[in-house]
C-alpha cells in the first residue's frame, strides 16, 4: 500500500479540486481517517462538531457538510431555502431516513472533508467490476467517482484524498457513509504479520458500503465464469437498465437499477448481455428478497440469508459481505484463483481450497485481510498455458 500522505492542518483545509469555497460558507476542521496501524476504533474518526452551524454549512457528525450548492443548471423548485451566496439549504438528516433527499433533477452538490492518508482507490478498488466498470472510474489524478442505489435514492460520489464530493437524492446517505467505506470502521486488532514474505506491506483497510444488493448482483455474474465474461455482462445490463449518474459524472457512468428492476428483465435480455439462465434466475430471486437481505444484522447473518437462496454459495456470500460489510475474515473459498495464489505467496508451492485454509489459521478472524495481504506482494506462480477465453452466450 501507498505510505501515508504528509499530515494536513484542519484548520486550514483547501477547497476540494475546482471547488471555490462559497459566500457566507465556513470551514470547519476536516475530519482524520488517517488508519493508525493500531489502536481503538474510535480514534480513527474525529467528527466535528460546532455549537453554532456557519451560514451554509450542516454542523454535526458530517465534519464539513455543504448544503446543496447552485450549479449553473440551477435548483429545482422547492429545493430548499434559498440563502445568500447561491446557497440552498435541503434537508438532511440520519442515514436511511426518508425526506432528506436532493430533488431529482438538479445539480447540487454537497461535500464531506476528511483527510485520508495514502491512496483511496487501494480501498475502493475491489468495488470496480472490470477496466469499464459504469459504476467506478478513477480520473487521471487519482479521483475516484462511484455511484450508488441508496436508500434515498440514486447518487454519485467523488473521493480524493480530501475527503468526498456527492451529487443526487443520494447524496447526504454517501457522505454520510463516507468514513465507513473507506475503512474507518474496520478493526484491525488481533491482526499480526506471521509470514515474512507479508513483512513491510502494511495492514490492508477493508471499506463497507452498507448495500447488500448492489454488491450481490455481479458476484453472481462472475460465478463459475472469467472476469472478462462477467464484467462484459455487467457493462450490458447497466448500460441497458441502469440510470444516467446524478451531477458531473464522467461521461457513460451510470446507477445500478432498483431490485424491482432485476425481476422484470426478460430472458433476450440476459442472453443479450451474455448471462445464462442459471445466473439470471438467482440474481431475480435475489431480488424478490433484497429488503430482508439489506436488513440483515451482521455478517453472520448475512451469510445465513445469502446461503438459503438458491444458486448462491460459499463463494458468493463471502464476495457479497467482503465488500457490504467490510468482513475481514470471509474468504472466497472456491475461487480459481485464489487458492494457488496463496499457498505459491506463502509456502513456494501451489495449494487448493483446504491447504489455503491450513495456511490462514494463524489469520482467523482476519483471513480475508491475510489474502488482501498477499495480492499486495504480487507473487503468484508463472503463467504456463494460454488464458482462459470468455464464452459468448450471445451464439448459443
Amino acid at each position: 500500500m501507498d505510505g501515508p500522505s504528509p499530515a494536513m492542518d484542519p484548520t486550514s483545509v483547501d477547497s476540494l479540486p475546482g471547488e471555490a469555497a462559497q459566500p457566507g460558507e465556513a470551514v470547519l476542521p476536516a475530519e482524520r481517517v488517517a488508519f493508525p496501524a493500531e489502536g481503538p476504533r474510535s480514534s480513527l474518526v474525529r467528527p466535528v462538531r460546532s455549537a453554532v452551524a456557519p451560514t451554509g454549512a450542516v454542523a454535526g457528525s458530517f465534519g464539513r457538510l455543504a448544503v446543496p450548492r447552485e450549479t449553473s443548471s440551477g435548483p429545482a423548485a422547492g429545493a430548499g431555502t434559498r440563502l445568500s451566496g447561491g446557497v440552498t439549504r435541503g434537508p438532511v438528516g440520519r442515514s436511511g431516513q426518508a425526506g432528506r433527499t436532493v430533488p431529482a433533477g438538479t445539480a447540487a452538490v454537497m461535500e464531506r472533508r476528511l483527510e485520508v492518508r495514502g491512496d483511496p482507490g487501494l480501498i475502493l478498488g475491489p468495488h470496480q467490476h472490470g477496466g469499464h466498470d459504469p459504476t467506478w472510474q478513477r480520473a487521471a489524478d487519482g479521483t475516484i467517482w462511484r455511484t450508488c442505489r441508496t436508500p434515498d435514492g440514486p447518487g454519485t460520489l467523488r473521493v480524493t484524498r480530501r475527503g468526498g464530493q456527492a451529487w443526487g437524492p443520494g447524496a447526504a446517505w454517501l457522505l454520510e457513509s463516507l468514513p465507513s467505506l473507506l475503512g474507518a470502521d474496520d478493526d484491525i486488532s488481533g491482526f499480526e504479520v506471521r509470514h515474512e514474505v507479508l513483512q513491510g506491506y502494511g495492514v490492508p483497510r477493508i471499506g463497507r458500503t452498507g448495500r447488500v444488493f448492489e454488491a450481490l448482483v455481479p458476484a453472481v455474474l462472475e460465478q463459475k465464469v472469467v472476469g472478462r465474461e462477467a464484467w462484459r455482462a455487467w457493462r450490458w445490463l447497466l448500460r441497458r437498465y441502469g440510470t444516467p449518474a446524478p451531477g458531473p459524472a464522467p461521461e457513460g457512468m451510470r446507477v445500478m437499477p432498483e431490485p424491482e428492476v432485476w425481476r422484470q428483465i426478460p430472458a433476450w435480455d440476459w442472453h443479450r448481455a451474455g448471462a445464462e439462465a442459471v445466473r439470471a434466475q438467482t440474481i431475480a430471486t435475489a431480488a424478490w428478497h433484497a429488503d430482508k437481505l439489506e436488513a440483515a444484522a451482521d455478517s453472520a447473518s448475512l451469510d445465513r440469508l445469502l446461503r438459503a437462496l438458491p444458486g448462491i454459495g460459499v463463494w458468493t456470500s463471502a464476495e457479497v459481505r467482503q465488500r457490504c460489510m467490510g468482513d475481514p475474515d470471509a474468504v472466497s473459498v472456491g475461487d480459481f484463483h485464489l487458492a494457488t495464489i496463496v499457498g505459491w505467496a506463502l509456502t513456494g508451492r501451489k495449494a487448493d481450497d483446504a491447504e489455503m485454509m491450513r495456511l490462514l489459521e494463524p489469520y482467523r478472524g482476519h483471513r480475508h485481510r491475510a489474502c488482501l495481504l498477499v495480492g499486495l506482494t504480487g507473487l503468484r506462480p508463472p503463467a504456463r498455458g494460454p488464458r482462459q477465453s470468455a464464452r459468448d452466450y450471445r451464439s448459443f
